[in-house]
């Protein structure tokens, strides 16, 4: 089976806008979406992910505070799933809670050592 990488980028002011009750349900849809993709064989992992993060750059390796405050998205969390093929990850990432909630959801495979040698 191939791995892919689920991303998930949220809006900031949209999630500041929930309510705690609406934070809550969110929260759940996450976790029976997980317990779902889990029961079928396809998650491997996942987590939220906090706000706060260090950015290291350059050939000086300068650290950094991040994301920074004009940013309007973060990765809010992540999902590492496997399936046989691109479409089924895409068919089962359309049931993401996260768009729902005025997110996206990037999908990024993993690389193989086969994809090396091409």
């Amino acid at each position: 089976m191939k791995q892919f990488l689920l991303l998930l980028h949220e809006d900031m002011q949209q999630l500041k806008q929930l309510s705690p009750k609406e934070m809550q349900e969110l929260a759940a849809a996450h976790m029976a979406w997980a317990a779902k993709l889990a029961e079928a064989g396809h998650f491997v992992a996942g987590d939220g992910l906090q706000e706060k993060s260090v950015v290291i750059t350059g050939n000086d390796c300068i650290v950094k505070d991040g994301p920074y405050l004009e940013s309007k998205e973060i990765i809010g969390g992540y999902y590492l799933l496997q399936a046989p093929d691109l479409q089924t990850i895409i068919e089962l990432a359309k049931a993401c809670p996260t768009q729902f909630y005025g997110g996206t959801t990037e999908i990024r495979p993993i690389m193989e050592m086969s994809d090396y040698e091409q």
